[in-house]
């Protein structure tokens, strides 16, 4: 079986975490906190970020979301996530990459490190202008959401992708962590409303930092 090593907090590990539940492949949790520079973790992963796949038996090591998901779209038929045309097929890998990158970015990063990585690392208070510009960016990104949904059924086309995966669990953490308001957002909040009741997606919502709690509405269905 897989070992995932993995954080609560990290959308990465996330959305890896969502495509596994949806293709239906087993895997174990091992929790690292990347701060802590577990050596048996950098031996794994020089890199020191999660997530890492590990099949000690077969003595295969994984690295990088992206390149982990794109392996079992290769390998496991179930439930494909990068699929249609080609032209399809580069329009989910772009959104996936908008969310990876600008919204992790924008919004995710900004927010880890003021309300998780200060309390819990640095031992120091957030600084408000910060969150408030990251609330900001959300509030853009959210608004390019509500207009793919507005168009698509999906954020990527007909089908849900890896790019819906891929927002879910940026928008998971940052909801996570306070940083998403989602008045004006109703197109977007339907959506991820759908994810937040999805089998695969469920035990992150019952997952909490020991510190660091998530608003009352975090693991509500339909909010």
């Amino acid at each position: 079986m897989w070992r995932l090593h993995h954080f609560p907090l990290c959308p990465f590990s996330r959305k890896l975490r969502i495509l596994m539940g949806e293709k239906g492949v087993a895997f174990e949790l091992q929790r690292e906190n990347p701060w802590e520079g577990n050596e048996d973790f950098l031996a794994l992963n020089p890199a020191g970020r999660t997530p890492v796949l590990h099949d000690p038996d077969k003595r295969i090591v994984l690295c990088d979301s992206q390149a982990m998901c794109e392996f079992f779209e290769e390998t496991v038929e179930r439930v494909p996530m990068i699929n249609g045309t080609a032209v399809q097929r580069a329009e989910i890998r772009r959104l996936t990459a908008l969310f990876d990158e600008n919204f992790f970015f924008d919004v995710t990063a900004p927010l880890l490190h003021e309300r998780m990585k200060k309390r819990i690392v640095l031992r120091q208070p957030p600084d408000s202008r910060a969150l408030r510009e990251a609330m900001k960016m959300a509030h853009g990104h959210l608004d390019y959401i509500d207009w793919l949904i507005d168009n698509r059924p999906w954020l990527a086309g007909s089908t849900m992708s890896l790019a819906d995966l891929a927002a879910a669990a940026q928008i998971s953490v940052a909801d996570y962590l306070g940083g998403i308001d989602w008045k004006g957002h109703e197109q977007t909040r339907g959506w991820y409303s759908v994810f937040k009741s999805r089998p695969s997606f469920r035990p992150l919502l019952t997952e909490r930092m020991e510190v660091v709690q998530p608003p009352a509405h975090y693991a509500e269905i339909d909010v």
